[in-house]
């Protein structure tokens, strides 16, 4: 759990220096401001679910590989849940898309 607080840390820091600067002569975000923070906030959409399913999928792998060795008949079923895993990463593309579409 370490690494993954380490990892959080840093993707925190990084995007604090994405952040803008306010300005009083300003009136409104200019639209290149806009778009780089959908590209970052799509990143972090996907790469954040393909990480947490790829932790997840980790567990998940040992633990089906462990019933399917003591009783293969569970096979279907570990691969229902493994799917389950990672229908995770799908709704992180799907995010991305919707991210990025708007």
């Amino acid at each position: 759990m370490k690494p993954f607080a380490l990892l959080l840390l840093t993707a925190v820091i990084s995007l604090s220096a994405f952040t803008g600067f306010a300005f009083a002569q300003e009136a409104t975000a200019k639209s290149s401001d806009l778009g780089s923070m959908k590209l970052v906030g799509a990143g972090l959409a996907f790469g954040l679910a393909a990480c947490g399913a790829g932790i997840g999928l980790g567990y998940v792998g040992s633990a089906g590989l462990a019933v399917i060795s003591e009783n293969p008949a569970l096979q279907s079923k570990v691969f229902i849940f493994i799917g389950m895993v990672e229908s995770i990463a799908i709704y992180g593309i799907v995010m991305m898309f919707i991210i990025l579409g708007q």
